[in-house]
């Protein structure tokens, strides 16, 4: 299929969406620029298992205490963890998984 069928305008040899056509009319500017993953979280680099944990109870609306009582860890080592002053161990992660209902490697 030609570009031209499928909607597609070029404009200085670069194909534009209908999609990116309406949101240039709606004042939003096309960027090429991009940062990283790491670079717009550096948590991520040293705490991905505390930052995973983090999102994932904010997600589900939970406190930390309500977290320790479904889990059995206490709510310090909870907050230790969230915050990379203690690693989230295989064990653990298992029991977050549980609650979470997601694969526990991703706390690890």
């Amino acid at each position: 299929m030609r570009p031209e069928s499928s909607g597609y305008l070029f404009d200085d040899g670069v194909a534009k969406s209908p999609i990116s056509r309406l949101l240039a009319k709606l004042g939003f500017a096309d960027t090429t620029e991009s940062v990283s993953l790491l670079e717009a979280f550096p948590e991520l680099a040293t705490n991905p298992g505390g930052v995973a944990l983090r999102g994932s109870r904010a997600k589900e609306g939970m406190t930390q205490q309500q977290l320790a009582e479904a889990t059995g860890i206490p709510r310090r080592h909870l907050s230790e963890m969230e915050h990379g002053k203690r690693s989230v161990g295989k064990a653990m992660a298992k029991r977050f998984a549980e609650v979470f209902h997601c694969d526990y490697r991703l706390f690890l």
